[in-house]
């Protein structure tokens, strides 16, 4: 499974990526592969607020639904559209078009509590 350098990683599956106050957000490669082929995604809105570990988008797949859970408190700035029409961006390029959502952060000492790249390759080997 990718781990990609210059992100960081919740135990939840999720990487992140902060520019300024703002912090990209997807699931990772690890987790696209564990859901299979995804086959649908429900957005948020943007301007919604979201508290770190809430549940902010549902991702089905021929497997399963999950939720995807904010790794940060903050509000929503964007949101991937093309997803809607294409949800198996997520699968075939979780770090770069199959990201989920751009936060704007409240608290930047959340980020604090991730996970480094190789913090993250040893979450996974262990599950």
């Amino acid at each position: 499974m990718a781990v990609r350098e210059g992100l960081l990683y919740s135990k939840d599956h999720e990487w992140i990526l902060v520019e300024g106050n703002k912090a990209k957000v997807g699931v990772t490669d690890y987790a696209q592969a564990q859901l299979g082929d995804i086959v649908f995604v429900e957005l948020p809105q943007e301007g919604d607020s979201v508290a770190k570990g809430d549940g902010i988008i549902v991702i089905e797949s021929v497997k399963a639904a999950a939720d995807a859970y904010s790794p940060v408190s903050g509000s929503i700035a964007e949101v991937n559209e093309d997803l809607m029409d294409a949800p198996e961006t997520i699968n075939e390029d979780p770090y770069e078009g199959g990201w989920l959502v751009v936060i704007e952060l409240d608290d930047e000492s959340e980020l604090e509590e991730l996970l480094s790249p190789e913090e993250y390759q040893g979450f996974i080997e262990e599950e």
